[in-house]
């Protein structure tokens, strides 16, 4: 969560619009109110991305987040509601099979160094600390109701009730971008796929796309980002001026 304000259900983007769609229109570009969103979530259409230099690429990864319609989001959820969310999801992803067959992990029923040992391993969240995040109200309460899924290789995860209601991810070591979005997409379609068969659908519209806890991860909710080695680089002092021509985010490892 980056811009200060956060939804609590599908319908705040509508009923507080008039701070909403400046946030909004700020945050992404110029993004009109009139606008409609597109979404090409098609692995074929990517280009490039499949040679990343390994000598500077330790890892690789996409995620998104879904919420599910029908629930408030994690800011407004009730205790009742995170906890269906919770058993949809488990019931759902349990249903996947092949490359993406796994597990979830309920944070509740970890010990404290199974779950510090996924959080340095960055596959898991940790328990929400900044100010942002507790006055939002997703530390309430922690851990009732959050969990992590993975396939048995650890290239595909589902966090539950986080920041939103799933957060998916696709991860790899190495520089090859393309086979992690190809992961990506073809876990996130099976999902929706499989929501869809217990009768319930991810907020959407065509404005918006995705809707989302944060205004700042509405559209598609996609990130895609690298974990680079940059020793001598990352001290230079035009560091960020490089990173921001390239309209690039330096995020924390």
């Amino acid at each position: 969560m980056t811009v200060g304000c956060v939804a609590g259900d599908e319908e705040t983007y509508e009923e507080f619009k008039e701070l909403l769609d400046p946030v909004i229109q700020e945050r992404h570009g110029g993004y009109k109110p009139s606008d409609k969103h597109k979404t090409d979530l098609n692995p074929a259409h990517l280009e490039g991305g499949d040679d990343l230099d390994p000598n500077y690429v330790l890892s690789s990864r996409v995620r998104t987040g879904r919420s599910v319609r029908g629930f408030c989001l994690p800011p407004h959820c009730s205790r009742g509601e995170r906890r269906a969310v919770e058993t949809l999801s488990i019931e759902a992803l349990d249903t996947l099979s092949g490359d993406l067959e796994g597990k979830y992990y309920a944070l509740k029923n970890m010990t404290d160094a199974e779950q510090q040992q996924l959080i340095d391993d960055h596959f898991l969240f940790d328990k929400p600390v900044s100010p942002l995040l507790l006055a939002s109200g997703m530390a309430r309460d922690w851990p009732d109701g959050r969990g992590i899924w993975h396939n048995v290789n650890k290239t595909f995860l589902v966090w539950v009730n986080e920041e939103d209601h799933l957060r998916v991810i696709s991860m790899q070591k190495g520089g090859n971008m393309k086979e992690v979005f190809n992961r990506f997409c073809t876990g996130l379609t099976k999902i929706e796929s499989l929501f869809k068969e217990r009768k319930y659908a991810f907020m959407w519209n065509e404005h918006l796309g995705y809707v989302l806890t944060c205004p700042s991860n509405l559209g598609t909710g996609l990130r895609a980002g690298v974990h680079v080695k940059l020793p001598n680089l990352s001290k230079n002092a035009k560091f960020e001026d490089i990173l921001k021509r390239l309209r690039l985010q330096k995020r924390g490892t």
